[in-house]
């Protein structure tokens, strides 16, 4: 690609993107983006790039103030973050992934956007070679069944990516990906695995409140100890820090064979309902 037409001054206002062009080695093109980016890119939190706000919350004033040649943001929006994106006249990139063959789409024309279409191809290749490693390695083990969920209120299942990464991790998605779903739902599906990943919580999720306010003591999931809090980035954020929480996955559905990493936390004890009790 000609010089002329690479951005050099990029706006992110999508962590993914971020991610991507840190893991292609373009993080210099990046001159300023959310400070949801710095959770999963923390270099960019100790650099001059400007902090503004994220695909949802769109300023067209803070995006012209970056004087940005190209804008990536994620889709879909509000109507009026979009429209704040589009009043700063620069080129716009909107991705919208559901699938990992979506990330791996949005990895290489990120890539070639800005002259590194080899690196993109290296790393979804490497990206590819991971995912199936791990499949290959949990393919003749049981399959439990895992409920993912990226929101607690409403009660909201994680996005198809992560179906996928359960299941190449050797587990059985419970419900609907991406849908919201009534708590008692998940009770009848009897989850023996329950991870809680929720979006800009970070790994702060209070599992066993969540466990008993929603009477869901009694799953196997709970009854075994096995309800994780992943670190929100790790399963959320659809870019290369996937692989993160693909480590985390296989070590919460198979202990026995994939070593404990960092980003996950165990329930430490099956609560009792906070509930009030009807016969008191």
């Amino acid at each position: 690609m000609p010089l002329e037409y690479i951005p050099r001054r990029i706006v992110c206002l999508q962590p993914s993107a971020t991610v991507i062009l840190a893991a292609i080695g373009e993080l210099g093109r990046v001159v300023a983006c959310t400070k949801y980016c710095a959770d999963v890119v923390p270099e960019v939190a100790h650099s001059s790039r400007i902090i503004l706000a994220d695909s949802w919350t769109a300023n067209a004033g803070q995006i012209i103030a970056a004087q940005p040649d190209l804008v990536i943001a994620a889709v879909p929006y509000q109507e009026r973050a979009v429209s704040e994106i589009l009043r700063a006249s620069a080129r716009f990139l909107g991705l919208a992934p559901r699938s990992l063959t979506d990330i791996y789409t949005d990895i290489a024309t990120i890539a070639g956007v800005v002259g590194a279409s080899d690196r993109g191809d290296t790393l979804i290749a490497s990206m590819l070679h991971e995912v199936e490693e791990v499949r290959i390695k949990s393919g003749p083990c049981a399959r439990p069944r895992v409920f993912c969920e990226e929101w607690g209120k409403p009660l909201i299942t994680s996005q198809p990516w992560v179906a996928e990464l359960v299941a190449a991790a050797g587990g059985t998605f419970v419900g609907e990906p991406g849908r919201q779903t009534p708590a008692d739902e998940v009770l009848i599906a009897d989850p023996e695995i329950i991870i809680a990943a929720w979006c800009g919580a970070g790994d702060r999720v209070p599992l066993e409140k969540i466990v008993a306010d929603r009477g869901w003591q009694k799953t196997s999931a709970a009854r075994a100890g096995r309800v994780f809090c992943i670190r929100d980035e790790f399963l959320n954020t659809p870019a290369p820090t996937l692989l993160q929480g693909l480590a985390t996955l296989a070590f919460a559905i198979h202990p026995e064979l994939f070593p404990r990493t960092k980003g996950i936390r165990q329930m430490a004890a099956v609560p009792t309902s906070t509930l009030p009790n009807p016969a008191a």
